[in-house]
């Protein structure tokens, strides 16, 4: 049973908030993934792919566009971002519900990032070791394995 009380509207119903976050693979003698150490809680100190709240008049798409770009300093070209899924578990996130749509690419080498924003850092990780962790922010583990799935069956070419 779900015990934990997240905000409601005036009528009893949900207050849902909508991100969106970014899978970017890279393959360099091997396969990586760009991940962030949160600087902030909730999950201060973990590892979290990039992403965040879709501001006013922009799409899930976009925000995982310009946040990567706050937090990590990596450009992407959103036209070349694949769906990966929409996840919505009632407690993804314990400040309240968030739904989140998440996208991914593949690059070739690893380009030059750094931590901006609220991520106090931004670094390449080994795909696998990254799904063996399992202790990623959120549920980004899982958004992780989709588009690890994805990239495995050939799907970002």
């Amino acid at each position: 049973m779900n015990t934990t009380t997240h905000p409601t509207d005036d009528r009893g119903r949900a207050l849902i908030r909508y991100t969106g976050d970014l899978v970017v693979f890279a393959e360099d003698y091997g396969t990586y993934v760009l991940v962030i150490e949160r600087g902030t809680d909730p999950f201060k100190g973990r590892l979290a792919l990039p992403g965040g709240h879709v501001e006013h008049g922009e799409t899930s798409l976009q925000a995982a566009v310009r946040e990567t770009a706050e937090e990590t300093g990596l450009a992407v070209d959103p036209d070349a971002l694949h769906r990966v899924d929409v996840f919505d578990a009632v407690d993804r996130d314990p400040r309240g519900r968030v739904v989140s749509v998440a996208y991914t690419l593949a690059l070739r080498g690893l380009p030059h990032i750094r931590g901006g924003s609220d991520a106090v850092n931004a670094k390449w990780v080994e795909v696998e070791a990254a799904l063996r962790q399992g202790r990623m922010a959120f549920d980004h583990h899982r958004i992780l394995g989709a588009a690890y799935a994805m990239y495995l069956d050939g799907h970002l070419d």
